[in-house]
């Protein structure tokens, strides 16, 4: 896989991306404590129309860094890298969870690079709640890597897994989800809930010029309700398509995900 080499705020990172199919060009983010192989079924879906660009974020994949503290404006700054070295001008955009939140700051601050964006489960602002959530997961982690627990791979299908999952599974399956999750963690996961911690993009929103999808999840209890309707209040223009899925849409209806993220892309690629 390709790679390119920059500075970011606390020293040298080396970002290795995917890069698939033929097209307009399409940049896909992935989330907190996930990877680019996340978007694996999207990018099958997609690279008959797209040239599919999925990064590694610092502390995911098979990207190496310096191992400190992350800004948001370092992983803005890396999916830019990405994008420059893969040769794109200009690109399509969208992200999942904090991969929506760096996908919309990037459609604020390059306005002319970014050709449309979609925020799949992104945030605002981190309110009260979110701050009280993402600390009580970096607590579960501080707990799994001192006592050798497994909290974490646990509570995450609790918190972003909705009913379709949990009317479907048994508990065998959901035995055997909790350990492929605790069996693959990504080593930089703290640190991506740090950066998650800081986010405030209330002041950019309006600087989104960009066709913009607002794609939220109908179950999601990580980013509800009130944060979607903020960032439909302040994206001008902003379109807005809902799945009936919990938070990890990507994971519990990869098809329906796929087929909103399409017919937006779709529409406003021309292809």
């Amino acid at each position: 896989m390709p790679r390119v080499g920059m500075q970011i705020s606390g020293g040298h990172a080396d970002i290795e991306y995917g890069v698939t199919g033929s097209g307009p060009a399409l940049v896909l983010v992935h989330g907190t404590g996930s990877h680019s192989e996340a978007w694996d079924q999207q990018v099958e879906a997609l690279k008959g129309k797209f040239t599919v660009v999925t990064p590694d974020l610092s502390g995911s994949g098979g990207t190496v860094d310096h191992g400190g503290p992350l800004t948001l404006g370092d992983l803005v700054a890396e999916v830019l890298a990405v994008a420059d070295h893969a040769g794109l001008d200009t690109f399509h955009l969208a992200g999942h969870s904090l991969g929506g939140v760096v996908a919309l700051r990037l459609a604020a601050e390059h306005p002319r690079r970014v050709r449309s964006v979609v925020s799949h489960a992104g945030w605002a602002y981190t309110d009260q709640r979110m701050t009280a959530d993402f600390r009580y997961s970096l607590n579960l982690l501080r707990t799994d890597a001192e006592s050798g627990t497994s909290l974490v791979s646990q509570m995450f299908p609790l918190a972003t897994l909705g009913p379709r999952y949990w009317a479907a599974t048994d508990e065998a399956s959901h035995e055997k989800l909790v350990q492929q999750i605790a069996e693959n963690p990504q080593p930089g996961t703290a640190r991506q809930f740090e950066v998650g911690l800081t986010v405030d993009l209330r002041p950019l929103l309006g600087r989104i010029s960009a066709p913009a999808l607002v794609f939220a999840s109908a179950h999601d209890r990580v980013c509800g309700a009130d944060q979607q309707q903020l960032l439909r209040d302040g994206i001008p223009g902003a379109s807005y398509a809902e799945i009936e899925t919990g938070h990890n849409a990507l994971a519990e209806d990869p098809q329906g995900f796929a087929a909103v993220l399409g017919s937006f892309l779709t529409q406003h690629a021309g292809v």
